[in-house]
């Protein structure tokens, strides 16, 4: 039987734009999409610590070491600058290949979106 796993989380990014004349998509800082573990055009949940706002869309690449976490489009309604965040990548994987040690990949920022 297959389950649904976290597979990355970038816990607790601050929102650094909203822009909702582009087409859709959250941009992420490239160093903090390849720590989490996540990759360009992956689905993504977001949770909005701020107003409790939940959607899902996708990654796009920002500019990397620039701390970038800008809300795209429709996402530009849900959020703005100054936000905190909570971005979740998961992964299907057969119930009895997932090992009982499993530790999802989970990145900590700092208020300048830096890993801490």
């Amino acid at each position: 039987m297959q389950i649904t796993v976290m597979k990355g989380k970038i816990h607790r990014a601050t929102v650094t734009d909203a822009d909702l004349n582009y087409e859709g998509s959250l941009t992420v800082d490239m160093d903090l999409v390849d720590a989490a573990g996540m990759r360009v055009y992956e689905k993504v949940s977001v949770v909005n610590i701020n107003n409790g706002a939940r959607f899902e869309t996708y990654i796009i690449e920002g500019k990397r070491g620039s701390g970038e976490i800008c809300l795209n489009g429709a996402a530009a309604r849900l959020g703005m600058k100054g936000d905190k965040i909570i971005v979740i990548t998961y992964a299907q994987v057969e119930e009895n290949e997932l090992p009982i040690d499993y530790i999802p990949k989970v990145v900590h920022v700092d208020e300048n979106n830096r890993k801490r």
